[in-house]
């Protein structure tokens, strides 16, 4: 089975509904919350909630693969990493729509090419911008390189703080959730991923940030 990493693009489905619709649902929930939509605090907030989601979910309209495909091929033989550390992100848990705050650290080990690297942040925010897991997000920005620029290996691992975990449920704030991804010389070589560990700080073996 192949596993589309890239996610289908949501402004393309054809049962998309309308910005009208989309607000009437938010108007719902208020009730169903037992509050009055119509009162004055509320009367206007249907429609940010609309408008708030164009944002949070922004990343269904991008191409992440499209970010990756200007790259510059003068480097002058440089093949060593090339990390780029503490991006942060926000994103949103797809099972309680709650926030996911954290941050990602990308590297990669180029063939003949390399990628502006405002780019990588690109990457990892176009992602971020959809309902995620944070380890299917951590693929997807792993694999997502691997297939457009074909380097050698590719490294991402991400840390963050989810408040489905911290608002609701358990109620256990400061825990930081960290996942990895290692591709290619990143997982096949102790030496080379420890070299990016180090880099980052290695999350795994630090008590605080």
């Amino acid at each position: 089975m192949v596993t589309n990493y890239a996610n289908p693009c949501f402004a393309t489905s054809p049962n998309r509904p309308s910005r009208d619709d989309a607000e009437r649902a938010v108007e719902t929930l208020l009730r169903w919350a037992g509050d009055d939509p119509t009162r004055e605090g509320l009367r206007d907030t249907p429609a940010r909630v609309a408008k708030a989601f164009e944002d949070w979910f922004s990343g269904y309209d991008q191409d992440p693969e499209g970010y990756l495909t200007r790259t510059f091929e003068e480097v002058e033989g440089y093949d060593d990493m090339v990390i780029l550390r503490d991006i942060r992100f926000e994103s949103h848990c797809e099972h309680h729509l709650a926030p996911i705050i954290g941050r990602a650290h990308v590297g990669y080990l180029p063939t003949n090419r390399v990628v502006g690297i405002s780019k990588l942040a690109r990457v990892v925010e176009a992602f971020a911008r959809r309902l995620q897991v944070q380890e299917k997000m951590n693929a997807q920005i792993a694999h997502c390189i691997q297939k457009v620029l074909e380097p050698k290996g590719v490294a991402v691992v991400i840390e963050a703080a989810h408040q489905c975990m911290t608002t609701r449920g358990v109620h256990k704030a400061g825990v930081t959730m960290v996942t990895s991804s290692m591709l290619g010389a990143f997982r096949d070589n102790d030496v080379t991923r420890r070299e990016f560990l180090n880099i980052i700080g290695n999350p795994a073996s630090r008590e605080d940030r």
